[in-house]
């Protein structure tokens, strides 16, 4: 059988981190991805270990702005803590890395063990009743690449043993989800910086143009991002459960009407005053800044529900 993944590949990778990293923090329970901005939950680990990618055969490198380049090895949680691993910068296809090599890590992780995931992600805002700054608990995805032949899973199995034809329909695990606003309970934290919604994945690099987002708002999307479903679709395929936070950082620009081009040059051209209008726009450089001032909040939840994941296997497989 011919992938482009083959198990030497992930040999090569684990027999590396078995060398960089300590036997106690070789069987992490809980991997995390950090997403744009996010990457300071990182903070909260004790004993840190970090492992850049560069050192790792099968990853490759993150380009974009508010993403690190390493692993991080560590223990989170209250007393003992928990072993976890995260991702301290991910990978999107938009960089040009091809969806095996984006979901490469997630297979890493569990290989190592891991069996329950949380991945963070910055998105804009569909749904109007979103606050920037909201955390959204993704309980469903629309992943329009997904539908029309970009999907991580298509090709070759890299293990016969995982299933051919995945369902989704229970992708985003119920029992995690509970348990971040059990956290959110725990740490009194206001019931209005929480919300449930529905993602939607688009390829980026590009943000929605008005259309785009009425057409994603129409389908039933609350958020929209460039990342996390192909990470959800690899973490699903390797039997983990799945928890996906998404952080609002900007509302997708999506004007509630439009002031015609001709009805503004005739006004003007007869001599009558006629208001400008300035073009909305969203920049990275926005969803990095807000990234950071909700960032401690993201790691303060994020810690708490690593607290409460039972510890017990048997249960933690239960979605």
């Amino acid at each position: 059988m011919i992938t482009d993944l083959s198990m030497a590949d992930f040999n090569a990778t684990l027999q590396v981190l078995k060398e960089l990293v300590p036997p106690a923090l070789q069987n992490p329970r809980v991997g995390i991805i950090c997403g744009s901005g996010l990457s300071g939950l990182a903070a909260t680990l004790r004993q840190t270990v970090l492992v850049p990618y560069d050192r790792l055969p099968g990853f490759v490198h993150s380009t974009v702005p508010g993403h690190k380049s390493s692993l991080a090895f560590g223990l989170m949680g209250s007393g003992a803590g928990v072993p976890v691993i995260a991702m301290l910068g991910r990978f999107h296809p938009y960089e040009g890395h091809r969806l095996s090599s984006v979901v490469y890590p997630v297979r890493v992780m569990a290989k190592m063990g891991v069996k329950d995931i949380i991945i963070t992600n910055a998105a804009g805002a569909l749904n109007p009743e979103l606050a920037v700054g909201t955390i959204v608990v993704v309980h469903d995805h629309i992943a329009l690449p997904n539908l029309t032949g970009m999907n991580p899973l298509l090709g070759p199995q890299t293990n016969l043993s995982l299933p051919r034809f995945l369902p989704l329909s229970d992708a985003y695990s119920r029992l995690l989800r509970k348990l971040v606003f059990r956290a959110a309970h725990d740490l009194s934290i206001k019931r209005d910086a929480l919300a449930e919604g529905t993602y939607a994945w688009v390829s980026g690099p590009t943000y929605e143009t008005p259309a785009e987002g009425r057409f994603l708002r129409a389908a039933g999307a609350d958020v929209v991002g460039m990342s996390t479903v192909p990470e959800v679709l690899a973490a699903r395929e390797e039997g983990m459960n799945v928890l996906v936070l998404s952080l609002v950082t900007n509302a997708v620009v999506i004007p509630t009407d439009y002031r015609s081009v001709r009805d503004e040059f005739e006004s003007e051209n007869t001599g009558m005053s006629a208001t400008s209008v300035v073009d909305e726009v969203v920049s990275h450089e926005e969803v990095l800044a807000l990234g950071k001032l909700k960032g401690d909040l993201m790691k303060t939840i994020v810690e708490k529900v690593i607290d409460l994941i039972p510890s017990d296997v048997s249960m933690s497989v239960q979605n």
